[in-house]
Formats: C-alpha cells, sequence, structure tokens
C-alpha cells in the first residue's frame, strides 16, 4: 500500500516543483547588489508600479531595493505637466534625467529646467520644488540611500484678523 501512494505523492510533489520553476523563470526578479554577473534587463521588461507615497501620477520601476524599505534604484515616470509643490525628502537622490524636462527649484533661487542627460543631486531634507514639464512626460533614474517619503512644507499663513 506504501509503494502504492508513493508514486502519486512524489508525482504530485515534482509537478509543483516544476510548475514554481516555471513561474520564477517568467518574473524576472530585480537584481541584487553585488551580482557577479551580468545583469540585463529589457525596457520591455521592467515592472511599473504606482510610487507608494508619491504624488499621484508617478510610476517608479524598481531596479534594485524596495523605495518602501530602504536604499533602492529606479526609474520612475512622471506625467506631463506633472507638479509638487515645496517638500522634502527623508534621503539623498541622485537622479538623472533620462528624457522630458524636469524642472527643480530651490527656495529663494530660479527654477532649473534640466533635459536629457541632466543629473541632480538632492540632499535629504532640503526644500525643494519638482515639476515635469507639459510638452512630454518625464522619465528619471533615481538612486536614493533610504526608503521614499515626500513631507510638503506648510505655507505659513497669515494670522487671522480680528
Amino acid at each position: 500500500m506504501r509503494r502504492t501512494l508513493a508514486f502519486p505523492v512524489l508525482f504530485l510533489v515534482a509537478a509543483a516543483l516544476l510548475a514554481q520553476a516555471a513561474e520564477a523563470a517568467k518574473a524576472k526578479p530585480q537584481h541584487k547588489m553585488g551580482a557577479k554577473g551580468f545583469v540585463v534587463w529589457p525596457a520591455a521588461d521592467l515592472k511599473w508600479e504606482p510610487l507608494a507615497g508619491a504624488p499621484p501620477g508617478v510610476m517608479t520601476a524598481a531596479l534594485w531595493g524596495h523605495p518602501t524599505k530602504g536604499a533602492y534604484g529606479a526609474i520612475s515616470k512622471f506625467p506631463a505637466g506633472w507638479s509638487a509643490p515645496l517638500h522634502t525628502h527623508p534621503a539623498n537622490h541622485k537622479i538623472v534625467i533620462i528624457s522630458g524636462t524636469w524642472i527643480h527649484g530651490e527656495e529663494g533661487k530660479s527654477d532649473v529646467r534640466l533635459g536629457p542627460g541632466s543629473y541632480l543631486f538632492q540632499p535629504a531634507n532640503r526644500r525643494h520644488t519638482s515639476a515635469c514639464d507639459a510638452a512630454s512626460e518625464c522619465v528619471i533614474f533615481i538612486e536614493s540611500n533610504g526608503k521614499f517619503g515626500i513631507k510638503m512644507v506648510e505655507e505659513k499663513k497669515a494670522p487671522a484678523k480680528k
């Protein structure tokens, strides 16, 4: 009787393992830092998701790490005309503009328009504005030394008149 049951059980286990392997082969996992081999990731295979905690419309494809858990690298997309008012981030951001025109603003300074190939370093906790020109969406590469966060800076309101 044990031999009679052994074959079907082994068959089911083997089938389950093969199914798991097939699913794992379909999903392109993020690569780990320090990979020993090449990492080749065609644009069509990137997994785009809304960036948790970001203003609406921001999509991101994590390349390593995870924006909600810690340090990460990603490609992010912003819709044409998107903007975020004065805000800060809790981590440093290194940014390279891939396409579109990124508009970076600092308090008391004129906005800077950055086209493809431009680089921007945003230090943690520094007030700034961000926007994407209305002519086309913006695609950027971003590397952060910590998890993503955004804190909007409250504008001071004039005291109410009595």
